[in-house]
């Protein structure tokens, strides 16, 4: 099964093509990230073009596409989701979701629980509790980092180094900061060669957007003398 991820959350843009052998063998054929908060629309598609163009791949080869749903900030989560549908539309083929902290939970390859965070901005993190790099424990949630009571267990992400002075010696070690698509695509297959299903590719945001519509002005009542 031939693959492309990408995920747009956090400020890292990433993109990944990976694939599986009949025996669930995976394979990394090629993956990319930057970082730039604010040029997620910008910098996705050609990221991708890219990796196509270096492995070869054309996009009528795909099997599938994998897009992380969030949880993250409204602008560029719709980017990767948006770009997600519009790919698997146009080539006919199945769109997944994968939970953003799930894919950076699996890349820390942690075999021992711990607490995976990203920056939710309006001094909040997205965050949960992991078992191991596989095993979330209960659902993402967004807190400020003085609510979140971690147990004493390590910390990693870029929320855990923005509210170091939080954390404090759980977030000695944050790395990885950002997902990476190549383990976004690495976490989608192996689940899918094992028959479990992934999230919808919806949306994950977990509050509002900053964005809202403005509300009508209000009458004003003239008077008349």
């Amino acid at each position: 099964m031939l693959l492309l991820a990408f995920d747009t959350a956090t400020p890292a843009v990433t993109a990944a093509i990976g694939e599986t052998s009949a025996d669930g063998d995976f394979t990394l054929r090629a993956s990319a990230s930057s970082v730039d908060a604010r040029r997620h629309g910008e910098l996705l598609s050609p990221t991708i073009r890219r990796l196509t163009e270096e492995t070869g791949v054309a996009l009528g080869d795909l099997d599938g596409v994998a897009v992380g749903v969030g949880p993250g900030p409204y602008t560029g989560l719709r980017v990767g989701l948006a770009t997600g549908h519009a790919l698997a539309d146009a080539l006919d083929i199945p769109c997944h979701g994968v939970t953003t902290l799930d894919a950076l939970a699996f890349a820390t390859r942690r075999t021992e629980p711990f607490v995976a965070m990203t920056d939710a901005r309006r001094k909040e993190v997205f965050w949960a509790r992991y078992d191991d790099r596989l095993t979330r424990v209960g659902e993402v949630r967004v807190d400020r980092p003085a609510e979140i009571d971690t147990g004493g267990l390590p910390v990693v992400g870029h929320g855990a180094r923005v509210y170091a002075e939080v954390f404090g010696d759980a977030a000695a070690d944050p790395d990885p900061l950002f997902p990476d698509a190549a383990a976004v695509v690495e976490l989608a297959l192996l689940r899918l060669h094992a028959g479990e299903e992934l999230p919808e590719p919806n949306p994950l945001y977990l509050r509002r957007p900053d964005a809202v519509v403005p509300r009508a002005p209000k009458k004003v009542r003239q008077w008349v003398k």
